[in-house]
Parts: structure tokens; C-alpha cells; sequence
């Protein structure tokens, strides 16, 4: 693995990865403070600051979110992110979440609609 400027150090990814999941995992079974979109949006912002991959992170993160809150629903109309979206916008979302590791104003900033669509 070579080293990039963004993410953790390659030695260090999978266990930050597995880590930072858990972590997003215990927080949904144990407390109701997210809802299941800022759940997944959270996962994604978690994995774009590991940046796991050299090359396909936005791709395998979204899906990653897309999963998780697709997942995380319990009605029958289910949504996904609309990932069509203000770039400048949204890595300066990513950025100040880094800084906080408050969700709700990157949830809230993507969109979603039924899923399918």
C-alpha cells in the first residue's frame, strides 16, 4: 500500500474500519438518537475519513450507505440516498463532520428518494 494524503495510514485500516463500524453498530442497537438515514450517512462519512481504497472510495461508500439505510428501514416504502448532489457542498459537510462527528447536517444536506428510483 502506498501512502496518500487523506485517510488513516494503510497499517492501520483495517482495524480503524472494523473498529469504527462496531462502534456504528453498537450506537444503532443501543441508543435512538439517529434515525436510520443519519445512520447510514454516518457510515459513509466514517469510511470516506478511513479512505480504505486507492482508488473506487466514493463509489464503495456510497454503496455502503445506501446498504446500511436500506437496511436500517423498517417501512414498507423504502428510500436511498439521492447522491446527485452540490459537491462543493458536500465535501465541505464531510469536512466539518470530521471536525465534530455530528451527523445531522450531512443527513440532512443529501437528499433521498424511494428507493428504485
Amino acid at each position: 500500500m502506498r501512502e496518500l494524503n487523506i485517510g488513516v495510514a494503510p497499517s492501520q485500516i483495517a482495524v480503524q474500519l472494523r473498529s469504527t463500524l462496531d462502534t456504528l453498530r453498537y450506537r444503532w442497537e443501543h441508543t435512538d438518537d439517529w434515525s436510520p438515514r443519519q445512520l447510514g450517512i454516518a457510515a459513509h462519512a466514517e469510511t470516506v475519513r478511513i479512505h480504505p481504497f486507492t482508488d473506487g472510495n466514493g463509489r464503495a461508500t456510497r454503496l455502503l450507505a445506501d446498504l446500511v439505510f436500506v437496511a436500517a428501514q423498517s417501512s414498507e416504502t423504502l428510500e436511498q440516498y439521492d447522491w446527485d448532489l452540490d459537491k462543493v457542498r458536500y465535501i465541505t459537510l464531510l469536512r466539518e463532520y470530521d471536525g465534530h462527528r455530528d451527523v445531522r447536517d450531512l443527513a440532512a444536506f443529501i437528499a433521498v428518494q424511494p428507493f428504485g428510483e
